[in-house]
């Protein structure tokens, strides 16, 4: 397996050469080396072209910073997500796909758990974040493993401007939940040169879920409760010529208790973080090394024996990105190569081994060719390295095409081929018994074809849309198979593919402003090959937990101070056995938001009022056990800026 590793390390190596010997070679006498331009945000963002990204705006993350990212993307997204309840493990499905197969990235910084392979999106903060976007389809070429059938990509705080901003902020919800917000930002000039500046953030939610009911239409309301908090430090000293070193931590401490008010059938999950990152950019070279430790505790009972899990990460990474002009300007390439290397260490009670540890590493080149303002292509290729594995060459073509540019309108042609692959996670292959040493790297080709339209009607008014339609096909999905006691092994085969539309509408007039999305998602996700005598009557069955059809919709209207927002999701039924002889029924659930802002010198109120679930629509958890019915919140944050009049 050493020497496979070297070749294909080798055979990368020449990849790399070739892109940048075929770039001269292209370009010939006309070729000029451009300074790279030093980019605000997810950089490999530039070379994702003919993917499909979301951004949400910094409007939309207000209207939600009492709430986590699971919350919002449910709103604003057509992803599906398997929700073990209010305060409890919710997980996303991206395009048919499982939550293992959606990358999340914390600048740059992959957070998913090692041992269960995902994140939990209950204890995702949105306020925890400046920027939010959302990728679409398989990415492993960018941003490495897990990303089969998207990511979320997390940024923290930029540079900030000068002055202190302190803000505190406090929502109370019905059933006894709430949750309290503290920090600020802050900036200033050091020197001529540089400029220093940071954000604190502390939060602590608890969620009682003190339901005055316990049962809705028979189906019952399993008592939880929930305790989430955390701390985030962002630091950002920012010298000339695009240089900038910065730090990130981020603690977390969150924990979930079934049934809290019997002592005996009680069960507790308590899951800790400890993220560290620092990084150092210039306009060509970017360098970040960091330090993750993620801690889970289970017991029942009265706790007096916890299962612990406890496992470190230690992360390098290096990347240089160079730029040419060819034939005289009329073209741009920009090629980012580089590398990383982490170090895993995992203690598990449950584990065939007292003490696990294996090594991982990845190379890449990343490209972007630039033919005019209407062409744009991106070429890229990643080959990861794992202990005692052997994952796939990971390449990716990417194409945007501008079809129309008008002066008020444009049409752009999208589409993209790309394979994947997920390293199997340290569960799946270490667990007593049920793990599986053997299995194989899970290995995906995914292929989509898109347009995204762009009309301004008039001066005040925006209209843009976006069509897309994807095909994935994920060999060797692993499952663990309760025909085999929940034994891990590789599924062989699953298909997902479908379509997506997404719409919206802006307009801001003299007195006031409007504006409405639209989403809409359409998912066949299936098993397309028997991976054993027993289990041809699930081949073509749509998976578990992924609804066929979903849909978003949001509006506002805003006049002076005061906002009033709808929000509306909506799912047909997801089902919950193989074979879809059982399922979870379809649900549309409605909120309504009004908000209010008042400023008098240096201080700024923001209060919001929400209410969930108007129409108290019945829906349930994984569990079969019913979501809370209506409810309500009143959410206030208080913002004093120094600079401010």
């Amino acid at each position: 397996m050493f020497l496979r590793a070297v070749r294909r390390a080798s055979g990368l190596y020449h990849i790399f050469l070739a892109l940048a010997i075929s770039t001269t070679a292209f370009a010939q006498r006309d070729t000029i080396a451009l300074e790279p331009v030093t980019v605000v945000g997810f950089a490999p963002e530039r070379f994702m072209a003919g993917l499909k990204i979301q951004r949400l705006d910094s409007a939309t993350l207000q209207q939600f910073r009492f709430q986590s990212i699971g919350d919002l993307l449910a709103f604003n997204t057509p992803l599906a997500f398997k929700n073990y309840g209010p305060g409890r493990l919710n997980t996303v499905s991206f395009r048919g796909t499982s939550a293992q197969h959606t990358a999340v990235l914390w600048n740059g910084l992959n957070i998913n758990q090692p041992n269960l392979g995902q994140t939990d999106f209950s204890t995702l903060p949105v306020a925890g974040f400046e920027r939010l976007s959302v990728q679409y389809g398989a990415a492993a070429s960018a941003v490495g493993t897990d990303a089969v059938g998207g990511g979320i990509l997390l940024q923290s705080s930029g540079t900030q401007p000068k002055g202190i901003r302190f803000f505190l902020g406090r929502r109370q919800a019905s059933f006894g939940n709430q949750q309290t917000q503290a920090g600020g930002t802050y900036g200033a000039k050091v020197g001529d040169v540089l400029h220093f500046s940071g954000k604190t953030l502390y939060y602590d939610g608890r969620m009682k879920n003190k339901y005055p009911y316990t049962e809705r239409s028979g189906y019952y309301m399993e008592p939880s409760a929930a305790e989430q908090r955390g701390f985030v430090q962002d630091l950002i000293l920012a010298g000339k010529k695009g240089r900038k070193l910065s730090a990130h931590l981020w603690l977390t401490d969150n924990g979930s208790t079934l049934t809290p008010e019997n002592p005996d059938a009680r069960q507790l999950t308590r899951t800790q973080s400890r993220r560290a990152l620092v990084q150092y950019q210039t306009p060509s070279w970017t360098w970040r090394t960091a330090f993750t430790r993620d801690l889970i505790d289970f017991g029942a009972g009265d706790y007096s024996q916890l299962d612990h899990t406890a496992t470190d990460r230690f992360l390098t990474h290096l990347e240089k990105e160079m730029a040419w002009q060819l034939g005289g300007g009329s073209a741009t390439v920009n090629l980012r190569v580089g590398g990383e290397a982490a170090h895993y260490r995992t203690r598990v009670d449950d584990y065939t081994a007292a003490f696990i540890s294996e090594n991982r590493a990845d190379l890449f080149a990343l490209s972007r060719w630039q033919f005019g303002p209407r062409w744009l292509v991106s070429a890229n290729v990643r080959q990861a390295f794992v202990t005692r594995f052997d994952p796939p060459l990971t390449p990716s073509l990417g194409t945007e095409y501008r079809l129309l540019n008008g002066p008020k309108y444009h049409l752009t042609a999208k589409g993209s081929v790309s394979r994947s692959y997920r390293v199997p996670t340290l569960n799946e292959r270490y667990w007593k018994v049920l793990g599986n040493p053997e299995i194989r790297s899970e290995s995906g080709l995914n292929k989509e074809l898109g347009l995204e339209a762009k009309w301004q009607p008039s001066e005040s008014q925006q209209v843009t849309a976006s069509l897309t339609a994807y095909h994935n096909r994920v060999d060797d999905w692993t499952y663990w198979n309760p025909d085999r006691n929940y034994r891990v092994e590789n599924l062989q085969l699953v298909v997902a593919r479908g379509v997506e539309m997404q719409a919206q509408w802006r307009a801001d007039f003299p007195a006031w402003q409007t504006g409405s999305t639209l989403g809409y998602a359409l998912n066949r996700s299936s098993q397309e090959r028997v991976y054993n005598a027993y289990a041809g009557d699930i081949v073509g069955k749509q998976l578990v937990y992924v609804p066929v059809h979903q849909g978003t919709f949001n509006a506002y209207a805003q006049r002076g101070v005061f906002r009033f927002t709808t929000q509306v999701r909506g799912q047909t039924r997801s089902f919950t056995t193989f074979d879809n002889s059982r399922d979870l029924p379809g649900y549309v659930l409605v909120n309504l938001l009004a908000e209010v802002t008042g400023q008098r010198g240096h201080w700024r109120a923001d209060l919001q009022a929400q209410a969930n679930n108007i129409f108290n629509a019945l829906y349930l958890n994984v569990g079969r056990n019913a979501m809370p019915g209506r409810s309500f919140s009143l959410n206030l944050l208080l913002t004093y800026n120094s600079e401010s009049k």
